[in-house]
């Protein structure tokens, strides 16, 4: 796919972050747009910055969806449809995603598979749901966004996340095994597998609105049961308040967004150019190419702190990661 003109493309998560710069980029380039999110407000900034960037009768449509259920994605096909006026589309960008550092064995169950669910079954509920109106068109592609951590099933040492990380290796699998199938079925359709490095979003902000975790909105007493997890993860906390430590997450969430070694619209740009390459796995950011290799080089080793030692030495990488 050399030209996104006059395609149609359909993006989750496109309120903010990657999806939004998606959109933008794409738009700008004359691709019809239909983006879903749970945050009207944020869509509707990301349309108006699509439709200030593209010329007259490129479309850009929203739609409110929870990726994790089904029906909301059935309710989105069916608005792209009808909106589009259209029974094909070129582009799925199975895009959205949250993050949270909790443990199977001792963590919230409901964090767990909420977590599970959204970067899970938000690809697998898109790809389903949209596979036949990519078949019906001319040319299609397939765009899942898995992570570094479908490759490394860790941020390092004391810190659980295998909520995150299991559903980005699922989603890095279920991509690759794809790419047989559809050359079997449908070889005019394409899958692309996206692992991002630490690029910079809201995903931390973002995902505590959705987990019910967000420190503005943390009673005392909850923050107390924050501040009894943080210390189990051999943070040494000394006597900060509550007030400060919840400002002190919040911070980290902003500087997490605000400090990234790439940025959300590079990151797009990065993807796009995969997509026009053809390309089925593209990492995104100097890290996740670090990463891979050293995972190449000592896959045995990958869980050890000396690994993690030498990734800090070799790459920006930085405590409490998150992507996609």
């Amino acid at each position: 796919m050399d030209s996104f003109d006059d395609k149609i493309a359909v993006i989750t998560g496109g309120g903010t972050g990657m999806g939004r710069e998606l959109a933008r980029q794409l738009a700008a380039a004359g691709c019809h747009v239909a983006i879903c999110d749970v945050s009207d407000d944020t869509m509707a900034q990301t349309k108006a910055l699509c439709e200030a960037e593209s010329r007259d009768g490129v479309r850009i449509t929203t739609c409110i969806a929870d990726v994790s259920k089904e029906d909301d994605f059935l309710r989105f096909r069916d608005q792209v449809m009808r909106d589009h006026e259209t029974d094909c589309v070129h582009l799925v960008f199975n895009n959205a995603g949250i993050g949270a550092m909790v443990s199977m064995i001792d963590g919230d169950r409901e964090a767990w598979e909420r977590t599970f669910d959204i970067c899970w079954y938000g690809v697998y509920y898109g790809t389903r749901t949209f596979l036949p109106m990519l078949v019906a068109a001319e040319e299609g592609r397939i765009v899942n966004t898995s992570s570094v951590n479908g490759l490394w099933a860790t941020l390092g040492p004391g810190i659980p996340h295998s909520a995150y990380a299991s559903a980005k290796f699922a989603v890095r699998g279920f991509t690759e095994a794809l790419i047989n199938d559809l050359e079997l079925n449908a070889p005019h359709v394409k899958a692309s597998v996206v692992m991002p490095g630490h690029i910079g979003t809201s995903i931390v902000l973002n995902s505590g609105k959705v987990l019910g975790t967000d420190p503005k909105e943390l009673s005392d007493e909850q923050m107390d049961e924050m501040r009894a997890g943080l210390e189990r993860r051999g943070l040494d906390l000394g006597n900060a308040t509550n007030e400060q430590i919840r400002q002190g997450l919040i911070m980290q969430g902003e500087s997490f967004r605000d400090d990234a070694p790439m940025t959300a619209g590079e990151a797009a740009t990065v993807i796009l150019d995969g997509v026009k390459a053809g390309r089925w796995r593209i990492l995104v950011g100097d890290d996740a190419h670090v990463l891979d290799r050293m995972l190449r080089e000592d896959p045995e080793g990958a869980y050890t702190r000396e690994f993690y030692e030498r990734l800090l030495e070799q790459a920006d990488w930085r405590l409490g990661q998150l992507n996609g």
